[in-house]
């Protein structure tokens, strides 16, 4: 593998596998693709895609921003189970098979996401979409089970001063806070 389209869903969830991926796998060229339509409110997209933009430039990394924020669908599919844990596979299965096809059409063999940081993911459903959507476009899904380094993401999420979000994203769950 010498290419690697990561989906990031946030700049503290990425912190830590970029400082992995730059010791882990030096000769990798990383794309990093910011797709999140479950994001509520759109001000808090904004600090969430801000604070990736300082992150990736910190790394003389590129980011793709293009995605527009179009949280309509995304609620749509949810209107009818807000609740965990189908709400958080549907999530899942929405960015990552938007990320499958960006990575298809961008001539990638493989794929991963950030989502994979976190203690609050349910790692099993990330897998398990991620899977399904390598399959439906003829891809392979990386996973890597970053938890292992949190503190060290916390100590470089503070150092750098990136925004840190209180919640997972959706309108759901800044209604659980």
């Amino acid at each position: 593998m010498d290419r690697l389209f990561l989906h990031v869903c946030c700049a503290p969830c990425a912190a830590w596998p970029l400082e992995w991926f730059k010791a882990e796998r030096p000769g990798l060229a990383l794309e990093l693709w910011f797709y999140n339509p479950n994001i509520h409110p759109r001000a808090e997209f904004c600090r969430r895609r801000d604070s990736l933009a300082y992150l990736a430039a910190h790394h003389q990394l590129t980011a793709d921003f293009s995605p527009p924020y179009e949280p309509r669908a995304f609620l749509a599919e949810l209107a009818q189970n807000p609740a965990p844990p189908e709400r958080c596979r549907l999530c899942y299965a929405h960015r990552l098979q938007a990320a499958a096809r960006a990575a298809a059409r961008r001539g990638h063999r493989y794929f991963s996401t950030t989502l994979t940081f976190s203690r609050q993911q349910k790692h099993d459903l990330i897998l398990e979409e991620g899977r399904r959507a390598a399959t439906a476009e003829g891809l392979e899904f990386y996973y890597e089970d970053w938890r292992p380094g949190r503190r060290r993401g916390q100590e470089l999420t503070r150092s750098l001063g990136l925004y840190r979000q209180t919640y997972c994203g959706c309108l759901f769950s800044q209604l659980e806070i």
